[in-house]
């Protein structure tokens, strides 16, 4: 039987620009592209913040990692909880007050029907007979001579 190789380390980035990655060359290359329409566009007391703005996001979106993630999976996260909707179910909602019934002059009173003597015991003898007829695994009365 063939053995084949198989292959490890697939989630390193092949590094196709020197030390970077694609990723991080376009995340770089679009940053330098930013600070260059900057520079051309507007005036120097404008651009050199811009610029070094832009090359500090493209910087960190290229290098920096964030709880051993790319900084864009966080960036990306973070804006669509912001702009998306929020159920926040830890909110408690307000309780509806119980509605009061007024209450009647005689009290309820609950009746409980009770067995004569004679009709537990033949109660009592009817189960024993249904046990005995039709044993089931497990059942220890079934099993039990009273």
């Amino acid at each position: 039987m063939a053995q084949y190789q198989v292959p490890q380390f697939i989630e390193v980035e092949d590094k196709i620009f020197g030390p970077l990655t694609l990723k991080q060359f376009i995340y770089l290359a679009g940053a330098g592209g930013l600070a260059l329409l900057c520079f051309t566009l507007l005036p120097l007391f404008l651009a050199l913040p811009l610029a070094g703005l832009a090359g500090g996001i493209g910087a960190g979106f290229a290098f920096y990692k964030v709880n051993g993630r790319p900084l864009i999976v966080a960036a990306e996260h973070g804006f669509s909880y912001l702009l998306g909707n929020k159920l926040y179910l830890w909110k408690q909602r307000e309780a509806q007050a119980p509605q009061v019934q007024k209450a009647s002059a005689e009290p309820s009173v609950l009746t409980v029907p009770r067995l004569s003597q004679s009709r537990l015991k033949d109660l009592s003898w009817s189960l024993n007979i249904k046990d005995q007829n039709q044993p089931q695994e497990g059942n220890v009365r079934g099993d039990l001579q009273l």
